[in-house]
């Protein structure tokens, strides 16, 4: 599974509550919630994501409460992967069950820079970025059974209907 985009780059300790503010907790429509993707970390935040479809970051991503919104909001805005140095557990697992993968790579996630491109082979391990190639644990096939239907739930829905265990 390949994806490939540009680039926007956040920090370290960037919790749920920045990705997404706890005051929209209750807006369901993902058009609605990517309107509000990162405003914890800044009004002009959610503006900065239009043309992004890969968000990186440093250390501990997703940190604090175990909210989805934070996983839902970001594909609604665009961002089709999320490269970090590492990310919570809880923040990991909500993205990968809304269908929007997680590379944890320290390296790669620390050279990136804002709207460089960046390529991943998701199923490969492998990252082309600047010219440099970059290998990360590529991600179980279970978990990229998940994404390429678009999430947990529309796994679990595909499977009930093709009868797939």
């Amino acid at each position: 599974m390949r994806i490939a985009g540009r680039v926007r780059v956040i920090g370290d300790d960037v919790s749920s509550d920045l990705l997404y503010p706890g005051r929209y907790l209750t807006v369901t429509d993902r058009a609605e919630q990517a309107r509000h993707a990162l405003e914890g970390m800044g009004a002009d935040r959610p503006a900065r994501l239009h043309g992004i479809s890969i968000l990186g970051a440093g250390w501990n991503l997703g940190c604090g409460s175990s909210r989805e919104q934070a996983a839902t909001a970001l594909p609604g805005a665009g961002i089709g992967l999320v490269v970090a140095r590492s990310a919570s557990r809880l923040f990991f697992r909500n993205c990968i069950n809304n269908g929007l993968p997680v590379i944890a790579c320290a390296v790669l996630a620390g050279d990136l820079r804002d709207g460089a491109w960046l390529q991943a082979d998701l199923s490969q391990g492998e990252a082309e970025y600047e010219g440099r190639c970059y290998r990360f644990s590529p991600l179980p096939d279970a978990l990229l059974g998940i994404v390429r239907d678009g999430g947990l739930l529309a796994r679990l829905a595909r499977m009930a209907d093709t009868g797939d265990a």
